[in-house]
């Protein structure tokens, strides 16, 4: 396995990374590569984030979900010193010494952001309009047609509020990593993927829907030493 590329220590930063949300769309495209039949049982997983409560809550979101349906899982913080900046070999043995055969690492690539416009919207709320303009006497009716009252009185003339929401901005962020998974018997990476999370904010509960796409697209490919946990 080639982790010379991926494998700089705990201690690598990349740019700050915003909270994951449950509520979150996530996208995903994934490549696997053609020339390698590896298939994991044991997957590490080593997010190179800069903050340390990121990494945790999603490591342990992780795990937990890929152990619930069969892939035997740790995170990286479970064997390694985030403060301590290993060698290359270092790291492997430390893998291996964990029954891992296979590493996934997570690199933060951006946030894209956008802003859209919500135009103003006027409305009457409340007043008579709601009930005498509702149909009671204005139904389609007693008094016929649209209804006398209902079309002077409706919607609202007594006792109404004009309401004007909306003339605002909202900013929309998506926060996009690149995962790549390398296993013992393979130089490169066996598989990887860029994913999108849109207006993220909470680490945890995105890290499991993340993993949720991630295991349906390795059992997809056939990456999967095992039939998983239904």
């Amino acid at each position: 396995m080639n982790v010379k590329k991926v494998f700089l220590g705990l201690s690598a930063v990349v740019a700050a990374v915003v909270l994951f949300s449950c509520g979150s769309p996530v996208t995903m495209t994934s490549w696997k590569n053609p020339a390698v039949n590896s298939q994991i049982s044991n997957v590490v997983i080593m997010p190179l984030f800069d903050k340390l409560e990121y990494v945790k809550p999603f490591e342990q979101a992780m795990s937990t979900y890929f152990n619930s349906r069969g892939l035997k899982a740790i995170g990286s913080l479970d064997f390694l010193n985030p403060t301590i900046k290993y060698t290359i070999d270092e790291i492997k043995q430390k893998c291996d010494s964990a029954g891992a055969d296979a590493i996934v690492v997570f690199h933060y690539t951006g946030t894209d952001k956008s802003q859209n416009y919500i135009p103003p919207t006027t409305y009457v709320n409340g007043g008579f309009g709601g009930y005498w303009g509702g149909g009671y006497w204005g139904g389609p009716g007693y008094y016929g047609g649209p209804g006398y009252y209902g079309g002077y009185y409706g919607p609202g003339y007594y006792g109404s509020n004009v309401v004007t929401t909306g003339g605002y901005w909202t900013t929309t962020s998506v926060v996009n990593l690149k995962a790549s998974l390398f296993t013992k018997d393979s130089k490169d990476a066996v598989w990887t993927a860029d994913i999108s999370i849109t207006d993220p904010n909470y680490v945890d509960q995105s890290a499991t829907i993340i993993a949720h796409d991630i295991f349906a697209n390795w059992q997809k490919d056939n990456l999967l030493k095992f039939a998983p946990v239904k």
